[in-house]
């Protein structure tokens, strides 16, 4: 953490010189939560997209933050943010294997008491950002408050330290009239997520990957936003690197790699290339092809549809998957109404790119010379850990992470899934506004192991924002969930949140 402390710090610095004299506001917030429900774990809707906040059967959590955003009206400007938490989150019974005395036990593993959930800083000049430290991700397509979740960087997760640049928002290509625009990213970071993972490991079979670093990039077109009907379409890529893996087998490491860090791996993240071991690359990449169609109507309203198609490797690359991908339309009023906003979508990610994965190399001796790129095995790598974050996914929270694996395995086991979501929000009252979640999905298992019986799970939440009038900045948010099913059990819940907003300005 040391060195994204001092990253922050930095950005911090340079930007207030930058913009000596200017006035700034500053936003900040304090809120209480308390929650609780009849499941082991927090229903899927009320812990999904939430940055890995809440997990548990019972909740009772203060948040307080602060934060400024950058002005993109300004040649430069700077931003920077923090939030604390600090209260009680139940905790989980994971099982653990004992190879001392061949035996099995279960223990709990509880969240933090107190945690920093964000803190960084983020400088601008021009069209160009950087920022450092650890924030909640949203996705860069998808509407955040109604959508099932990016395929790559959702927001489900807590976020990962890093450093990140790129350009502030599409940009116009020149010599294009602004017709085509740009927008691209890339990032590199490190996981702080060890401690979990082995508390939560079962040290019986699969593998333990530790200290594993992050890399995320984007590039993404933009044709025609200055009409009516826009074009948006580009790919999301991340990748894990480095570290150190275990690998278990009935309770025996029967293997164990230590990866070193070195500058030609941060390059490989970048641009992916083979590490020399029979024709595999370094590190686990993964990602999405994105696309979405926008219509503007004369009265501000938008209508959207879009896609996101996943890989694992090459075959999903060339899209060999078949229908696998997330597949929405959505509608925006642009004004208050009774219906602000409405998605609905569906997820397939079933196909995997058949179910045979088989490379020469991995079998010495072998008189087969051909190669089946399938299993595509998504969010689960055979040498780098899971796609996930203190146990939640941070991709598409339908695929469920690792935190629900009450049997302490460390992989995905069930993301051979279909699903279907639908979500409506908007304003009752000129102080009263709604949101409505509904969604359906099940799981077969994952692209190596099939579950004895298929999982399923249905969700229904309700939540309610009021706004009181009498005391600026107070709201009342209330949310009610009802999930019957396996997926990862039966939860009946309630959470209400008590939060207060305010800002004020600084030269």
């Amino acid at each position: 953490m040391r060195i994204y402390k001092s990253l922050t710090t930095l950005t911090l610095a340079l930007a207030s010189m930058m913009t000596a004299g200017a006035q700034q506001q500053v936003n900040y917030q304090a809120s209480l939560t308390l929650g609780a429900g009849s499941g082991e774990f927090a229903p899927y809707y009320i812990s999904s997209l939430r940055g890995g906040r809440y997990s548990g059967q019972y909740n009772s959590w203060l948040s307080a933050g602060i934060w400024k955003d950058m002005d993109h009206s300004r040649r430069f400007s700077y931003g920077f943010g923090a939030e604390l938490m600090a209260g009680y989150g139940s905790g989980i019974d994971y099982e653990r294997y004992d190879a001392q005395t061949d035996s099995w036990f279960t223990h709990k593993v509880s969240p933090s008491a107190g945690r920093i959930q964000q803190l960084y800083g983020e400088v601008k000049y021009r069209s160009l950002f950087l920022w450092a430290g650890m924030r909640d991700a949203s996705s860069p397509l998808l509407n955040q408050e109604l959508t099932s979740g990016d395929l790559v960087e959702s927001g489900n997760a807590r976020g990962i330290p890093q450093v990140r640049a790129g350009f502030i928002d599409f940009q116009n290509v020149p010599f294009t009239n602004g017709w085509l625009q740009i927008q691209g990213e890339l990032s590199y970071g490190k996981y702080t997520d060890n401690g979990w993972m082995k508390d939560q490991f079962n040290r019986w079979n699969s593998h333990l990957s530790t200290g594993e670093y992050y890399h995320y990039k984007r590039l993404y077109f933009r044709i025609a936003d200055h009409k009516p009907f826009t074009v948006t379409f580009g790919m999301q890529s991340a990748a894990e690197f480095g570290g150190h893996v275990a690998w278990y087998d009935k309770g025996v490491n029967y293997l164990s790699e230590k990866r070193p860090l070195r500058l030609k791996d941060f390059i490989s993240m970048l641009v992916p290339n083979e590490d020399g071991t029979d024709g595999y690359y370094a590190g686990n990449h993964l990602g999405a092809w994105d696309f979405q169609a926008r219509y503007r109507f004369k009265n501000n309203a938008t209508a959207k549809a879009y896609f996101s198609w996943p890989w694992e490797d090459g075959s999903g690359i060339g899209k060999l998957n078949g229908w696998d991908g997330l597949w929405g339309l959505e509608y925006n009023s642009g004004k208050r109404a009774i219906v602000t906003g409405a998605v609905i979508e569906y997820i397939d990610l079933t196909n995997l790119s058949g179910p045979i994965h088989f490379a020469p190399a991995d079998y010495p001796g072998t008189t087969l010379p051909g190669e089946a790129t399938g299993a595509d095995d998504y969010y689960n790598n055979t040498s780098y850990g899971p796609y996930t974050n203190y146990g939640f996914t941070i991709g598409s929270p339908t695929v469920a992470g690792t935190i629900y694996n009450t049997d302490g395995y460390a992989q995905i086991v069930t993301n051979r899934l279909r699903g279907f979501h639908a979500a409506v929000k908007g304003n009752i009252l000129p102080c009263l506004d709604y949101r409505l979640k509904v969604g359906y999905r099940k799981a077969w298992g994952n692209a190596k192991l099939t579950l004895p019986r298929p999982r399923h799970l249905t969700s229904v939440m309700l939540e309610a924002t009021w706004r009181i009038e009498r005391i600026k900045g107070l709201s009342l948010l209330a949310q009610a969930e009802l999930d019957r099913g396996n997926l990862p059990c039966d939860a009946t819940a309630l959470m209400v949140t008590l939060r207060y907003d305010g800002s004020f300005n600084i030269k």
